[in-house]
């Protein structure tokens, strides 16, 4: 199966990302991942289209506050390897490769950070292995049991990326933020890096139409039965949402949040979807106090 990995002068002087690249090797896959600071590990997963970059204003916040930043790219985004046939790319695949990461670092003691596929994915490697995690931090993201209607805005998105196989990562990123001056075109440039050409765009393509919305749909049980244990958890929950995202509405995040016990629920002003971006101090500050038990 075709593999292609994106050249490294793609990735150079981009805005804010000075991180030493590090990589992982599986199955004939390069993944690669951000390891920054010491101390307690802080798993950030992203979502779709974006990549590592996205935490790039959360990182040095982790750091601060005495903790290790780990940030990896899924397969098929970012500077981690990408397969070029769309049906590749599976709920499942990305759960493992994120099982394997956390298992070849040997995360323990696990603050994980999850936003939008970061949600399905992580929540799903933390309720698989519970023994690993210590607190959870969310932020605008979903768990899709095929049981629940989709929102006005992601049913959008869904029908957006189907009829864009080019799909235009930096200007999506643009397009959802509340303020779409704030995200430069430097910055469209940097998600956009990852995606030379069309067949390198195979695991952005396949995430929106991987969201399950019939039960029998592939992810559908897994996703149910992740959103079901997570009440049978203590874990100390952060949940940030910011509250002009179009895809996942502030009303769907207070609700979410209540599927976590105890969960200290925060609105992050003036952002759209990609909060870590447009709010990157902000949702990094509020980590760093959670870390330190200051929430």
């Amino acid at each position: 199966m075709p593999v292609v990995r994106t050249p490294e002068a793609r990735f150079r002087d981009l805005p804010g990302y000075p991180f030493a690249p590090r990589f992982l090797d599986g199955d004939g896959m390069r993944l690669h991942y951000v390891d920054e600071g010491r101390g307690a590990p802080v798993l950030l997963l992203h979502g779709e289209p974006t990549w590592s970059y996205l935490y790039r204003a959360v990182i040095p916040h982790v750091v601060a506050a005495g903790a290790r930043a780990v940030a990896p790219d899924y397969l098929g985004f970012g500077k981690s390897d990408k397969w070029t046939e769309d049906a590749r790319y599976t709920y499942a695949m990305h759960v493992a490769a994120i099982e394997r990461v956390v298992a070849a670092l040997d995360l323990r003691d696990l603050t994980l950070v999850v936003h939008d596929w970061g949600g399905p994915i992580g929540l799903r490697v933390a309720t698989s292995h519970p023994e690993r995690v210590r607190r959870l931090v969310v932020l605008n993201t979903g768990l899709f049991g095929g049981d629940e209607p989709l929102s006005e805005g992601l049913e959008a998105w869904r029908a957006y990326a189907a009829r864009t196989p080019d799909l235009p990562a930096g200007l999506v990123v643009r397009r959802a933020a509340a303020d779409r001056a704030r995200v430069t075109d430097e910055m469209v440039r940097a998600y956009d890096a990852p995606f030379p050409d069309l067949a390198s765009k195979a695991g952005a393509r396949a995430f929106p139409a991987m969201i399950p919305t019939r039960p029998e749909d592939p992810g559908a049980r897994e996703m149910a039965e992740t959103r079901a244990a997570l009440g049978r958890h203590a874990w100390p929950t952060l949940v940030l949402w910011s509250d002009r995202d179009r895809v996942f509405p502030l009303e769907t995040g207070r609700r979410f949040a209540g599927l976590f016990p105890g969960a200290t629920f925060r609105v992050v002003e003036d952002a759209g979807h990609f909060v870590p971006e447009e709010q990157g101090d902000r949702v990094g500050r509020e980590i760093a106090r959670f870390l330190t038990g200051a929430v």
